[in-house]
């Protein structure tokens, strides 16, 4: 049995330590964030995420799981250590090895030899080759084989993503650390999941690329989205039409406020900073990070439009999670509007099935509803701004009674038009529009 250690457990560090124990391996879970430690250890999930904690208990009940706080002995007693820790952006967008670092250093005076020592971060072009010199230098003495191995997971699916990935992509050099890792995924192989093999520096790229690619589509979308509601034009039957094409797919081609969350904005800021650090032209990653934030204060300029003024109004904001079956707020375009919306001297009343916790320590003293038709009551307008499926059933009649006005901006297009007529509504979606 492969004993493994993984550092951090965020959404990628708790998800692959679940994941992997799942697969039969010893696995200790590492964090120095003692109360989120004492959570796992009861068997709780800190992260919202689905089948997660079933999957933790019944690891833990196994024997094949555990989580403590002392980095150096779990590290000591590991035959892989990955390391899954934040690297987020600094103030011009470049990532913050901090954390990683620290990491390192602590490998390097801890692990055995022979020790394969896996990255999971999103880390710029370059970072694991000057991680394995950071080891060499720190401890001459040591022999530990870096590996670079992105993650793709998705927030929500996140689970689901681990035991049934697209592909698996693994950087390395080392015909060794090649051999261990094909040990460690052998349950994904055995279901003919795609391993692409490649060097260090190629693993990294593939993972900014993959991000930026899938940015600039929601990006792209968004401004089609935009024309369509000018021209008269359905964006749905546009979306659906190009996703048809193989060369496409219909793969986040849907519109909306602007994406979020933990890993396009900072990817794709990062993507443009290692491109001005070695001298390449990034315009078009930075023209999706500009037209993304554009998209979000395109909402406010749209409400504004509809009720005249934000001042003194009374406006209902469904969604708070920067996309459903998460509670992650991170660049949440929500974050962006009930801030402008605050600026503007409106009231606000928010609700999210699960993001409203987190999205109240960020923005206090807001009105949080328990239920989203409460949070309708005596509103001037509606705000949607995460597809939530609870939305999508949302009865027309009840709001219509529940609200003062008749306004609804419907970012994600969840509401069922064919009645918004019939209660007269002032209704805007996402490249939609009724007056």
């Amino acid at each position: 049995m492969t004993h493994i250690t993984v550092i951090g457990t965020g959404y990628v560090g708790l998800v692959t330590a679940v994941g992997l124990a799942d697969f039969g391996h010893k696995v200790t879970g590492v964090d120095l964030d003692t109360s989120k430690i004492s959570v796992l250890q009861k068997g709780k999930s800190p992260i919202y995420e689905k089948g997660i904690e079933e999957c933790l208990q019944r690891n833990i009940k196994a024997g094949r799981l555990d989580f403590t706080a002392d980095i150096a002995d779990a590290v000591s007693r590991a035959d892989v250590v990955f390391i899954a820790v934040g690297t987020p952006p600094r103030p011009d967008g470049s990532a913050d090895l901090s954390q990683l670092e620290s990491s390192m250093d602590c490998i390097a005076d801890n692990a055995r030899n022979n020790t394969i020592a896996v990255i999971k971060s999103t880390v710029p072009v370059g970072t694991n080759r000057r991680m394995q010199e950071r080891i060499f230098k720190h401890n001459p003495a040591a022999k530990i084989e870096l590996v670079s191995n992105p993650e793709f997971l998705r927030e929500g699916r996140a689970m689901q993503d681990f035991f049934h990935p697209d592909r698996i992509v693994i950087g390395t050099d080392s015909q060794e650390a090649r051999d261990v890792l094909e040990k460690l995924y052998s349950p994904l192989n055995l279901i003919s999941v795609p391993f692409v093999w490649c060097n260090m520096e190629t693993a990294e790229l593939i993972k900014y690329a993959s991000n930026a690619f899938l940015a600039a589509k929601v990006t792209f979308i968004n401004q089609m989205s935009n024309l369509a509601e000018v021209v008269g034009a359905d964006i749905h039957a546009v979306a659906r039409a190009m996703g048809m094409d193989g060369r496409i797919s219909s793969k986040f081609l849907h519109p909306g406020p602007g994406y979020g969350g933990s890993c396009f904005p900072k990817d794709t800021r990062a993507l443009a900073a290692i491109g001005d650090a070695h001298g390449v032209n990034m315009s078009l990653i930075k023209t999706v990070i500009e037209a993304n934030e554009q998209q979000k204060m395109r909402v406010l300029d749209q409400l504004k439009a509809m009720l005249g003024s934000l001042t003194d109004k009374n406006i209902a904001v469904l969604g708070l999670a920067f996309k459903s079956e998460t509670d992650d707020i991170r660049e949440a375009p929500s974050l962006t509007v009930v801030r402008e919306l605050l600026r503007a001297s409106a009231r606000v009343t928010v609700h999210d099935p699960a993001a409203m916790d987190n999205f109240c320590k960020v923005i206090p003293n807001l009105t949080a509803a328990s239920s989203s038709y409460m949070a309708l009551e005596n509103a001037d307008a509606l705000l949607i701004l995460t597809d939530w499926n609870e939305y999508r059933s949302l009865d027309l009649r009840i709001i219509a009674e529940k609200m003062r006005g008749r306004v609804i901006l419907d970012t994600r297009n969840v509401l069922n038009k064919s009645l918004i007529k019939e209660y007269n509504f002032i209704y805007r979606g996402s490249g939609y529009r009724l007056d």
